[in-house]
């Protein structure tokens, strides 16, 4: 069968899109490669083990397709490729994105090549915008937390039809721009 840990992602990947994350378990995979639970064993530890991969392999999906969307772009037009290109992510792959909200044990992640790109691209949308640290993560948690939001309620249906909801996400982005240019800045201290 030629199975190893990659071919198991990638399947766990299609099979969370296909069927929700929810579905996706050692034994729908070796059903799908027509063996034996036992036979996957030896390329994943368990379910936990398979997951943690699945989510670094989609949020690595999920962050070269930002990259490439604000290569050469800062300010309002980088946060507008950022949020498009995660938007899209989002409704595209349903279960590779779920995936990439899974809870992964930091000791397991820290040397990820992933994360650090995100991380890097991430802070480096927002400096263009002055912010430092404690603002750059308070701003990294806002930007997850509407993105996030947003999309979880429009891939349930949870806008309804009143306005076109691409219209409310471009509204949503210029309302974040906003924000950011005019960032309450964390006050530094004289001590």
């Amino acid at each position: 069968m030629g199975l190893t840990a990659e071919r198991l992602v990638a399947a766990a990947a299609d099979l969370a899109d296909e069927a929700g994350l929810d579905h996706v378990s050692i034994s729908a995979l070796a059903r799908r490669f027509g063996v034996r639970d036992a036979s996957l064993y030896s390329h994943v530890r368990n379910l936990q083990d398979l997951r943690t991969r699945l989510a670094l392999h989609a949020g690595g999906e999920l962050i070269d397709r930002i990259a490439v969307a604000v290569a050469g772009r800062a300010g309002k037009e980088a946060l507008t490729a950022f949020a498009g290109a995660y938007r899209a992510y989002a409704l595209e792959h349903p279960g590779r994105y779920a995936a990439t909200q899974i809870r992964v044990d930091q000791t397991l992640v820290a040397g990820s090549p992933a994360l650090r790109r995100t991380t890097e691209i991430t802070y480096g949308m927002l400096r263009a915008y002055g912010l430092d640290e404690p603002d750059l993560t308070d701003a990294v948690r806002l930007l997850r937390a509407t993105f996030h939001g947003y999309c979880v309620l429009e891939a349930a249906g949870g806008f309804g039809a009143a306005r076109p909801v691409a219209e409310s996400w471009a509204k949503a982005v210029d309302a974040l721009h906003l924000t950011l240019e005019h960032w309450p800045r964390e006050k530094q201290s004289d001590d």
